[in-house]
């Protein structure tokens, strides 16, 4: 299935239905009163979100999506049925917005989450409804009242436990594609993943989400190579892996691009646990890991982990580490 992570749509809620004129006209009743009902309302649009889907695709050839109107009423009081609500059902992580792609209107974080975006239009008034003591035979009836309609865009951000960042080739899809069944494109060449890609990880009979976001690069805070909406796929991750290309000659410089690029992007990015690892080890001696581990340590002033999604190697480690950021509850059970 095709991800696609943005769409805008258009939305109308159901009109209601037209209230009726109409008169009694029953044998040995000389003068009917009244009996027009009353309109139906019209159908809401409601949106729900639901966890058997992870991407926006179906909006792109759906774009357009209205309420039933409400029926007209009829004789002997009859009131026009109600116009169905209409369901939309978008994938868990999903924000609306208003049209001008700013105005946050809801986000839809939990499965089964609903709101009501549109109310449906009310219905009209039949001629009874106006009957007086002094008009008695009112000929007068109410259209149903318009549906509201807006266009508004759909914007997903990922529920994953995990975020994978790093610049463009740093081996993110080959490590996703060691640690579960997701099969992102892989090549030997920048820019390979073009979308963001989901894979389960089964750890300790426990699993968690890892998210592939496409590489960064220096200005994707500001939208460059798609950058901003890359970055808003890891604002709800618990815990970041920044993996570094150890076949890089300057991984320092590597490692302080993205850094820059999640401070700058902000949303709480930067402050967000991170796990470092050098990735690629098995492309190097012992010598090079040894003094690319060291300038990276002090640059990052934190511990750094060493990684060969191919081999294997480091691997359970660094397995170990998540699960640690995405249980953590269960990790200080397990401390007592």
């Amino acid at each position: 299935m095709k991800f696609l992570d943005e769409a805008k749509i258009f939305i109308k809620s159901g009109d209601g239905g037209a209230g009726c004129v109409s008169f009694r006209r029953e044998k040995f009743i000389e003068f009917g009163g009244p009996d027009g009902g009353n309109g139906g309302r019209g159908g809401d649009i409601v949106f729900e979100a639901v966890s058997n889907l992870n991407t926006l695709i179906d909006f792109r050839y759906h774009q357009h999506f209205k309420a039933s109107k409400g029926d007209h009423g009829r004789g002997a009081n009859r009131t026009g049925a109600a116009g169905k609500s209409l369901i939309i059902k978008v994938p868990v992580g999903t924000q609306i917005l208003a049209e001008d792609r700013e105005t946050l209107i809801c986000d839809l974080k939990e499965e089964g989450q609903r709101i009501l975006l549109l109310k449906g239009g009310d219905g009209g008034f039949g001629n009874e409804h106006f009957k007086s003591s002094t008009n008695q035979a009112p000929r007068k009836a109410t259209p149903g009242w318009p549906g509201e309609e807006m266009w508004i865009w759909l914007r997903l951000k990922l529920i994953a436990d995990v975020g994978l960042v790093g610049l463009p080739n740093a081996g993110k899809s080959t490590f996703l594609s060691i640690v579960s069944r997701a099969k992102p494109k892989i090549a030997d060449y920048p820019f390979t993943t073009l979308v963001p890609n989901l894979g389960v990880v089964y750890v300790h009979h426990k699993e968690f989400v890892v998210a592939d976001v496409p590489g960064l690069i220096e200005g994707a805070h500001e939208g460059i190579g798609l950058g901003t909406r890359f970055l808003g796929h890891v604002e709800r991750c618990k815990v970041i892996l920044h993996l570094v290309d150890g076949t890089n000659e300057d991984v320092v410089g590597g490692y302080k691009t993205i850094r820059r690029e999640l401070e700058l992007y902000g949303h709480g990015l930067a402050t967000k646990p991170e796990i470092l690892a050098l990735n690629k080890c098995d492309a190097l001696t012992e010598e090079m890991i040894e003094e690319k581990l060291n300038l990276l340590q002090k640059a990052a002033k934190k511990e750094v982990f060493t990684l060969s999604s191919i081999s294997h190697f480091g691997l359970h480690r660094i397995l170990d580490q998540l699960q640690k950021y995405v249980f953590p509850s269960q990790e200080e059970e397990s401390s007592y």
